[in-house]
């Protein structure tokens, strides 16, 4: 589940891994954190760049912000998923924090 193109997202993700109820898993043949059974921060296996699942508005805030883009694989978009093309390990912890809090809560 690791490669080239993903190291980035371990190296800021591993953190994440003791906490209580998350593990490793793949989505859609991307590697990903899940919590609970649900999945939450994925990394594109071919860019290494980041995907966390947010509230759609929260997603189309950092999209007009300029911060992302929209998760569309095979052309369909995911309105609650949004891509981080940026490697910035601070701003990757906050969004797997946030995308984790809110898939706790649904």
């Amino acid at each position: 589940m690791s490669g080239q193109n993903t190291d980035f997202f371990w190296e800021v993700a591993s953190p994440f891994l003791k906490g209580e109820g998350i593990s490793k898993g793949t989505m859609m043949g991307f590697p990903c954190l899940r919590v609970q059974g649900q999945f939450f921060a994925s990394a594109d296996h071919r860019t290494g760049d980041l995907i966390v699942k947010l509230p759609a508005t929260r997603v189309t805030e950092i999209i007009d912000a300029g911060g992302g883009e929209p998760f569309a694989p095979a052309g369909r978009t995911f309105r609650e998923w949004v891509k981080i093309v940026k490697h910035d390990a601070a701003v990757w912890r906050k969004l797997i924090e946030e995308a984790q809090k809110f898939v706790e809560s649904e």
